[in-house]
């Protein structure tokens, strides 16, 4: 899969896709930094917020723009219901270290997720997980939900699409290429994806419209799946226009209700 990022990665779109940012604030009391070895010297910070123990574990991979201390604020409103949250960066977004581009993010998410949920990790093995991608992070969360599904107990996307290719054309941006190959794979790889699922799309996104949260939700091979859309919001509001509905969404799928 993560060869078929070639055409993106050695084009300029690069530039108008991912946005680092290197803002990195220490972790607030009882949260703590990972830092990950992913390749070459590359590391990648992940920020943990424990809840409750017994609880679910979400690997979250966050939208565009952002970085893992953007969640220090965040992070409250899921632990208030013992959910706890290990947020990613990826390369060159706050501390960490490299250059993004689509196929590192593909590769990188697959080897945060063997650290993270390893005997010997900081976490340390016996958790149940979800992953979660908001946004760019859709792309991360379900490469994991494709890839790991035997130790994956479901996976939670919000304000996500089904492929890099169409927002390139939402966007307008030029194509580096004929792109369907990987939009086709995509296709493939969500078809397959038969874990309970959930998404979360805003009603009013300019950036992801609706109908591509739609899109990807009808794709999914999943039997129990659901899409709950929050009235009135955008992309970048979604968890604050609705908080009690979006958290109620995120914390009854966790919990199996």
């Amino acid at each position: 899969m993560s060869d078929l990022y070639s055409q993106i990665d050695n084009s300029s779109l690069l530039m108008f896709l991912f946005y680092p940012q290197k803002r990195h604030g220490r972790p607030p009391r009882g949260a703590f930094d990972l830092e990950v070895p992913v390749a070459g010297g590359v590391t990648i910070t992940c920020r943990a917020y424990p809840g409750e123990e017994g609880k679910p574990w979400l690997l979250y991979f966050h939208g565009n723009g952002e970085v893992v201390s953007d969640y220090d604020g965040i992070a409250p409103m899921y632990n208030e219901r013992g959910l706890n949250l290990l947020v990613a960066d990826y390369r060159g977004y706050g501390a960490s270290t490299g250059k993004p581009t689509f196929k590192d993010m593909v590769s990188d998410a697959r080897v945060i997720f063997d650290h993270v949920t390893a005997e010997e990790s900081e976490i340390g093995a016996g958790q149940a997980w979800y992953v979660m991608g908001r946004s760019l992070g859709s792309i991360s969360a379900l490469e994991l939900a494709a890839n790991c599904a035997e130790q994956v107990k479901g996976i939670i996307i919000e304000s996500g699409f089904i492929s890099v290719a169409g927002l390139i054309r939402h966007l307008g941006l030029p194509s580096p290429g004929d792109l369907s190959p990987l939009e086709e794979e995509y296709r493939r790889l969500t078809a397959n994806i038969e874990l309970p699922a959930l998404i979360i799309h805003g009603q009013h996104d300019r950036l992801v419209p609706l109908t591509q949260g739609k899109e990807l939700y009808d794709s999914l091979g999943s039997d129990q799946k659901e899409l709950v859309v929050i009235p009135g919001a955008d992309h970048n509001d979604i968890m604050f226009v609705n908080q009690e509905k979006y958290i109620d969404a995120i914390d009854n799928f966790t919990s199996g209700r």
